[in-house]
């Protein structure tokens, strides 16, 4: 079936977009697209969860027609509401391009690694923290002055809360999720914290020892249930992960017979965005649709969300404290009362405002002792900021 574009819709008709578009009908009403005889296939670039961009993704299904998406906040959010709609019209829900760009690994997961078990998927999400993360280390500069010039090139957003607070890549993991482990989609089953309290000493810290900071989302299903975080991680330096740079996305997932798979590409801009959309429109011509999420609606499990307190893993805890007697000890007093093991501890040289960092590494352990220890510490006066707790990546 060839592919033809027969009318285009945007708020701003006079933008010069590089392209003619005079041979095609121009729509201003969004919404009317849906209804449109001659459209088979409608594909929405708009964005949000909600507002037009959802009610163009319902109209057009309620209308029995295709619908391709890179919108990954709806995805997140209504994507069991808009696959239940296409199966029952049996029309195809698309949206390789709401993660990691122009990456496959949507139908990577989906098809590719379909006869496989998945024990975890995760990655690097977001191109813009990678990118102010990766310039932070390059250079040693600070997390604002990185920011600054992210949005000056276009790499973040005016206000760039959702990238720089875990929200975006928070909204992907889900839909990774739900794919690699067949379960329901559940945003808000995410624990979410981002990059802003990333500071240069981290940087640094994270170099010594042997690592580099990644945003990082994971996801894992047990017998416990779902585990779902984005979270800056250290990630040591002999993991793929720690050698993805600037604005690129990369996802792994851990199959029980291929092994580690790995996904690695540019994952936002309009190349690659437009790269998943026509694979998917290719797709559609080729008649293969199937359930938006491998599995009919009514298929996916429903488990419960997995508690972190029982995980096990290192960590790291950076302190900025009063450079006075008895802090260090009242720090390691707090970590042996909550069972804290230390594997490494280091303080830095005073700062001009009379302060000092103090960086710990733990041995593996339970993350409920390293939270009870930051709670024994919260409100002490020998705490000039609150603590950054950054979690290893062993895996």
């Amino acid at each position: 079936m060839p592919i033809e574009i027969v009318a285009v819709s945007a708020r701003d008709r006079s933008r010069d977009r590089g392209i003619d578009l005079s041979r095609f009908d121009w729509v201003d009403d969004t919404a009317g697209l849906a209804s449109r005889d001659d459209v088979d296939v409608v594909v929405e670039l708009i964005g949000g969860s909600d507002g037009p961009a959802l009610t163009l993704a319902r109209n057009t299904l309620a209308a029995g027609k295709a619908f391709v998406t890179a919108n990954k906040a709806m995805i997140a959010h209504h994507g069991l509401e808009l696959a239940r709609q296409a199966e029952d019209k049996s029309v195809a829900l698309k949206y390789e391009a709401a993660v990691a760009g122009g990456i496959p690994v949507i139908k990577g997961l989906r098809e590719g690694a379909a006869a496989n078990e998945i024990g975890q998927v995760y990655g690097i999400l977001n191109g813009t923290c990678n990118y102010i993360l990766t310039t932070m280390e390059e250079r040693g500069s600070d997390f604002a002055d990185v920011l600054a010039e992210a949005q000056a090139l276009g790499y973040a957003e005016a206000d760039p809360s959702f990238d720089i607070d875990g929200v975006d890549a928070a909204h992907k993991l889900a839909i990774l999720s739900s794919l690699a482990f067949g379960t329901r989609l559940d945003f808000d089953g995410i624990a979410v914290s981002g990059i802003r309290h990333v500071i240069a000493a981290d940087i640094a810290e994270a170099q010594a020892l042997g690592f580099r900071i990644r945003l990082i989302g994971l996801a894992e299903s047990d017998a416990g249930g779902l585990f779902q975080r984005v979270h800056p991680c250290l990630v040591p330096t002999s993991h793929p992960l720690a050698h993805v740079a600037g604005s690129l996305n990369a996802v792994v997932a851990e199959g029980n017979f291929v092994g580690r798979l790995f996904f690695q590409g540019r994952g936002a801009g309009d190349g690659p965005t437009a790269s998943a959309v026509v694979a998917d429109l290719i797709d559609i011509a080729r008649g293969e649709y199937g359930p938006a999420f491998a599995m009919p609606v009514d298929a996916l499990a429903e488990p419960p969300v997995a508690s972190s307190a029982v995980r096990r893993g290192r960590a790291y805890l950076r302190f900025t404290v009063v450079d006075k007697p008895g802090v260090l000890a009242e720090i390691a007093a707090a970590m042996r009362d909550s069972g804290v093991s230390i594997e490494s501890l280091i303080q830095r040289g005073t700062a001009p405002d009379g302060s000092a960092i103090i960086a710990i590494v733990t041995h593996a352990g339970p993350e409920r002792a390293v939270t009870d220890a930051l709670e024994r510490l919260r409100g002490s006066a020998s705490l000039t900021g609150e603590p950054m707790l950054m979690h290893i990546l062993d895996l």
